[in-house]
């Protein structure tokens, strides 16, 4: 099977008050297509910085960042940002949903930017399957924090992305919710053959993934 993603000696660092933080330190894997794998480790062990280096928000010290046979750590912004917007979906542990859209209107924006048709149609029918096409018309100020994320997930999938990268997508949820969205994010992913990278501490949750990476001071421990 291809791989969707190849990292290859990556280092990120950064100056701080004249000192050279060493973020990321010599990283190299490999994530396959419709692959689920989730990341876990330490708080400041470096998993949102990899995650926004394999979206394409950052761009590493050193080091290749091969994403669909593009060198996302060469290609200008201008590239990174349609490789974002066609091809990967994201979710972060703030939602990050708009604030003037209802829950239709944010799961329909993808869908918009990259004229998908039947746009309409398609949303409902994603919140139907996430149990929330009741609240369709609802503002995100209006709808419980499992609510507001589950909508942020049907948001990252709605336009068929080729990989969904998630940074602790239920860091902000009760078990209940936390069961309830995990369980729903890799199902989708299953379904859809969407590749997943999950950045979490939750270990019931790394478990059902097809792999777990640990990332451990910088550097991913095997």
């Amino acid at each position: 099977m291809n791989a969707l993603y190849k990292l290859k000696n990556i280092n990120l660092n950064y100056l701080l008050n004249g000192n050279n933080i060493k973020i990321l330190k010599n990283i190299n894997f490999e994530i396959k297509k419709n692959e689920r794998v989730a990341i876990i480790g330490e708080s400041g062990s470096g998993k949102t910085s990899l995650l926004m280096l394999m979206s394409g928000l950052e761009t590493p010290t050193n080091g290749s960042i091969i994403f669909d046979k593009e060198d996302l750590s060469k290609i200008n912004e201008k590239r990174r940002t349609e490789i974002r917007k066609k091809k990967i979906g994201l979710i972060f542990q703030q939602f990050f949903l708009i604030p003037n859209y209802t829950a239709l209107e944010n799961v329909m924006f993808p869908m918009q930017i990259n004229k998908i048709n039947n746009e309409k149609e398609k949303a409902i029918s994603i919140l139907e399957d996430f149990g929330l096409v009741n609240r369709k018309n609802n503002l995100p100020s209006e709808l419980s924090g499992g609510e507001q994320q589950r909508v942020a997930i049907a948001r990252a999938i709605s336009f068929d992305p080729e990989i969904v990268l998630a940074d602790e997508p239920t860091g902000n949820l009760d078990s209940k919710n936390t069961e309830l969205v995990s369980n729903l994010l890799l199902e989708y992913s299953r379904k859809k053959k969407i590749c997943l990278i999950l950045v979490t501490h939750n270990m019931n949750l790394a478990r059902k993934c097809d792999r777990i990476m640990k990332l451990m001071d910088g550097q991913i421990k095997l």
